[in-house]
């Protein structure tokens, strides 16, 4: 398995082209006759319409709708299904899938070192690849799911065995690569805020990460509760500040210095100084004043535009 050299970051206003080893995901395999029909029972998305040219954002909840693990899904073939997410999550949420498996002809396991993931940027992501986000095309032995843009650039997940060759393209800094998954305002679930979120508070159902036309699962009632009454008083932005910012730490406004008013969800410095981050904010705070990460004489955030579109209440 060839490995791209040590990269760096280019400077802000450069294009960036090329991949990044995404050592901070994991994968889990499903595999069997029913492992979209598991799948489907479980996991906010539809899989059971889930083609071979396709992949799946998808959320595994808690009975009270709280997100458990985020992943992007697809098929390898009609009988394996891999699921990528955060690493630190992997084991808990393997442990917890399996025991819902029961009577189905599906197996569960982690193959995250019988897999290579690579981020693809810019003009490294294949022209052959579909541009509506979550497209799959096979590359050979790999696996290329096209991702939400940031600032302009193409994005794509690779996914292939350990043994095949590494993709194609000039070597791109981990950090640039964080940052650009922060800027595409899609974010990924991690241990620090575990169980913190409905789907909605990550804008999951404007980014194509729930299906409010399938059968149920974990969480569904809450899930369609909170879109078909109204009541979403929470959503995802994204923030620039001076400050360090991490997943997990909690966000105030000036008017309340004791109850916060959101959460960091994922956090990544700018290349041109400072950091950006994906907070789950009461909408209410938005409107006027000011925010501040971890406490309020913290500096001043400034909320950014997002990427992509909000799906209406209905």
């Amino acid at each position: 398995m060839s490995t791209p050299a040590t990269p760096t970051i280019p400077a802000p206003g450069l294009a960036a082209n090329g991949v990044t080893r995404l050592s901070h995901l994991g994968v889990i395999r499903v595999e069997g006759d029913d492992a979209a029909a598991f799948l489907q029972g479980q996991l906010t998305q539809d899989f059971a319409l889930l083609g071979l040219s396709e992949a799946r954002l998808a959320a595994f909840c808690s009975a009270k709708g709280r997100m458990q693990a985020s992943f992007v899904g697809f098929k390898r073939d009609h009988g394996e299904i891999l699921l990528v997410c955060s690493r630190d999550l992997l084991p808990a949420t393997l442990k917890r899938l399996s025991m819902f498996v029961l009577r189905a002809k599906a197996k569960l396991s982690d193959v995250s070192e019988a897999f290579a993931l690579f981020g693809l940027v810019g003009d490294a992501v294949p022209a052959a690849l579909p541009t509506a986000p979550w497209s799959q095309w096979r590359d050979g032995p790999a696996s290329v799911v096209r991702l939400y843009p940031a600032e302009g650039l193409a994005r794509a997940l690779w996914v292939a065995p350990v043994e095949a060759d590494a993709p194609a393209g000039d070597p791109v800094a981990d950090p640039l690569w964080q940052w650009l998954d922060v800027r595409s305002g899609v974010a990924t679930l991690s241990q620090p805020v575990f169980e913190a979120f409905v789907p909605q508070m990550l804008n999951y159902e404007s980014v194509g990460g729930v299906s409010f036309k399938k059968g149920c699962y974990p969480g569904q009632e809450v899930v369609a509760r909170s879109q078909f009454r109204g009541t979403l008083k929470r959503r995802a932005f994204l923030v620039h500040g001076d400050a360090a910012m991490t997943a997990g730490q909690d966000v105030f406004h000036d008017s309340d210095a004791e109850q916060p008013c959101g959460t960091v969800v994922q956090a990544a410095a700018h290349p041109a100084g400072g950091f950006d981050a994906i907070v789950s904010l009461q909408t209410s705070a938005t409107t006027q004043g000011h925010l501040h990460a971890g406490k309020v004489d913290s500096p001043a955030l400034t909320l950014l535009p997002l990427p992509y579109p909000l799906l209406d209440d209905i």
